[in-house]
């Protein structure tokens, strides 16, 4: 389709600009198509800086910042709505009373974006690494048609790929809970959709409905037509069946790590990896991806940034960033596989954890601390305080940092020779840093000096 003709001349509210990228990439997009942008955001000019600079020479845009305003969400052609914001907050209820659309940025995309064939991933843990890996297959087998990595995607948004992909061009989308609304109010579904797992996490946003996470993540498959595809891990599978019993378009195709070669070199670490291979596996069969490709991408595949990624030895210790751990649950399987992969039963893990409460439960992450830590070095926060309230429970020896630059040079000290330094937090990175990926980058930096 013709997007600059679509967008042209359209009264948008832009809510939530942020610093990530995404907001700020739409914002450019849809000024460059001539559309008529108002971008609100509840942070101040000051906080947004650095976005507000690269949008001063587009004349078709105009502000409400450290606010948002009620007639700003009259009067539109539609809302385009950031992955953050609560879809009952009462302006987005206000642009409803008053007839005026909301969208999304992923799933606005989906729906302009004719015959492109979309493969969506979702989970609470492991659909980056299986976007990745899906994405990697794809690009080294498809030649004619293009492959995008696309959805929740660090600085990037998805909508402006609407001026690269064409017909017959594939799609690999990152879809978190807050994306997936679009593609419930869409009444849209990916082609192919792939569920890796489902935890306990964001109950915070969710004011403790599970049953709300999970309605928002299984518009993945919801609105699938009759050829369209869902893979899931066999837990994920099991859920969804008793769950959606009647409303799912088939029985889901179910993938695991007992589906990967035993042969096969690979480099990533954990069990859990196993099973988002497994997933990757079953996409590659769906688009008749030949096994010998497929094995040549697991086995050159590394960890993705954040996720359990080895960086470096330095005197005989291994550190590893696994910053996007932000539940108690994949700070676990962390911790799970590496003590696995040390392959003696001896307590050499020097973990770097704590942040921000997100309302879950810690009894179990106690449990592997005390198992697989020789010491637990931990960062302030509401989850910290929630941790350490549970001091009867806890046999491991735990030191208190003052900040992240004090619990690696901590961390450093307590390190010998055999020993792992993992930085898996377990908790959200508010009130620190400014979000999971400053504190991404804050300790890349740190171990880089």
């Amino acid at each position: 389709m013709d997007y600059k003709k679509h967008f042209k001349g359209k009264k948008v509210t832009l809510m939530g600009l942020g610093l990530l990228g995404r907001g700020l990439n739409d914002a450019i997009f849809l000024a460059q198509c001539g559309a008529k942008l108002t971008i609100t955001d509840l942070r101040d000019k000051k906080t947004l800086k650095p976005s507000l600079e690269k949008l001063k020479k587009y004349k078709n845009i105009s502000y409400t910042l450290g606010e948002h305003k009620l007639e700003d969400f009259e009067n539109k052609d539609f809302i385009l709505k950031a992955a953050g914001v609560p879809l009952d907050s009462e302006f987005i209820s206000h642009a409803r009373q008053n007839g005026v659309p909301i969208e999304m940025d992923a799933s606005l995309f989906a729906k302009l974006a004719s015959g492109v064939h979309l493969i969506g991933i979702t989970g609470t843990r492991g659909k980056t690494t299986t976007t990745s890996l899906i994405y990697e297959i794809a690009k080294k087998f498809f030649k004619k048609q293009k492959v995008f990595l696309a959805g929740n995607i660090r600085d990037t948004a998805t909508l402006p790929l609407l001026k690269k992909v064409k017909k017959g061009d594939i799609v690999v989308l990152e879809l978190d809970s807050w994306q997936l609304q679009g593609f419930g109010e869409a009444k849209i579904s990916p082609h192919i959709a792939v569920f890796t797992n489902f935890m306990n996490d964001h109950l915070n946003y969710y004011k403790g409905d599970l049953d709300a996470y999970l309605e928002d993540k299984a518009q993945i498959f919801l609105h699938q037509k009759q050829n369209d595809y869902l893979i899931a891990t066999p837990k994920a599978a099991h859920l969804l069946t008793a769950k959606y019993f009647g409303l799912l378009r088939h029985d889901p195709i179910v993938a695991s790590k007992d589906d990967v070669p035993t042969d096969w070199d690979i480099k990533i670490e954990g069990e859990h990896n196993k099973d988002n291979i497994g997933l990757a596996m079953k996409v590659a069969e769906i688009l008749h991806i030949p096994k010998n490709t497929v094995k040549k991408a697991v086995e050159g595949f590394a960890a993705v940034e954040g996720r359990l990624e080895f960086i470096k030895e330095k005197k005989g210790v291994k550190i590893y960033n696994d910053n996007n751990s932000t539940t108690p649950d994949a700070t676990i399987a962390a911790l799970k596989a590496l003590a696995a992969s040390e392959k003696n039963s001896e307590r050499n893990i020097i973990l770097i954890a704590g942040g921000a409460d997100k309302n879950l439960t810690l009894e179990r992450l106690i449990d592997e601390m005390n198992k697989t830590c020789k010491k637990v070095v931990l960062l302030p926060g509401t989850g910290t305080e929630k941790l350490l309230s549970q001091n009867a429970k806890i046999k491991v020896e735990m030191e208190n940092a003052k900040d992240l630059k004090d619990a690696v040079t901590k961390a450093s000290k307590l390190a010998k020779a055999g020993d792992t330094i993992l930085f898996s937090p377990a908790f959200a990175s508010f009130g620190l840093f400014k979000n999971e990926y400053d504190r991404n980058d804050q300790f890349l930096k740190l171990i880089k000096k």
